[in-house]
């Protein structure tokens, strides 16, 4: 009597065990089609956000208000080389607008451009007005290079074409007369700080490489 159920009992268990089994692969089995979905989507997600970000770091996509107050178009200086700088009348790297100046006139020509962005936050050494700003550094440096309107170049309220150039480079402006050389393309391709005069043998070959 024993040998006559116990194959019943054996062959229901062994049933109920593969069922279970069953049950539980099926469960699982969508669950890797649903994570290389959900990863796909995830990569194809980050390709589309991604796609833009080749023109990021383009600065001449940007505008920027001129020292009068008119809307200038930084896509004006696409093809050309620049270098951007943060100005003031009253500090004591003030004596590099006639660098600047000579730098500018020498190779304006080949495709460069100064362009200067009077700031005053470091020591409240700009507080002139556009008209008292366009007077000094015409006077007394001859400057003829571009001039924009006063913007904030390093705190909470960053000009837009500061934001991008501290975003490119990861540095910001720590005093006045820093300066942030752009290729032809709108690239920024490096950060020169104030001590940095416009001469230095540095920033020379550096320009002279981006015009090439």
């Amino acid at each position: 009597m024993l040998q006559i159920y116990s194959t019943p009992v054996f062959v229901g268990l062994f049933l109920t065990l593969a069922a279970c089994g069953s049950s539980r692969d099926s469960t699982a089995t969508p669950v890797q089609p649903a994570d290389k979905q959900t990863a796909t989507s995830s990569e194809s997600a980050a390709s589309s956000e991604s796609a833009p970000a080749a023109k990021d770091d383009d600065v001449y996509t940007l505008s920027a208000d001129s020292l009068e107050g008119a809307p200038i178009a930084l896509e004006d200086y696409r093809g050309k080389v620049t270098l951007m700088v943060n100005v003031a009348s009253r500090c004591g790297y003030t004596r590099q607008y006639a660098g600047l100046q000579k730098l500018h006139a020498e190779l304006k020509d080949r495709g460069f451009a100064v362009l200067g962005f009077p700031s005053n936050e470091f020591g409240g050494q700009e507080p002139g007005t556009a008209t008292e700003i366009r007077e000094f550094c015409t006077s007394k440096f001859g400057v003829d290079f571009p001039m924009f309107a006063k913007v904030n170049t390093a705190g909470d309220e960053q000009s837009p074409v500061y934001s991008k150039l501290t975003d490119a480079t990861g540095k910001k402006p720590g005093w006045n007369f820093c300066k942030y050389l752009v290729g032809k393309n709108g690239k920024v391709l490096g950060f020169y700080s104030s001590g940095v005069s416009p001469d230095a043998a540095e920033l020379r070959q550096a320009i002279e490489g981006a015009l090439e």
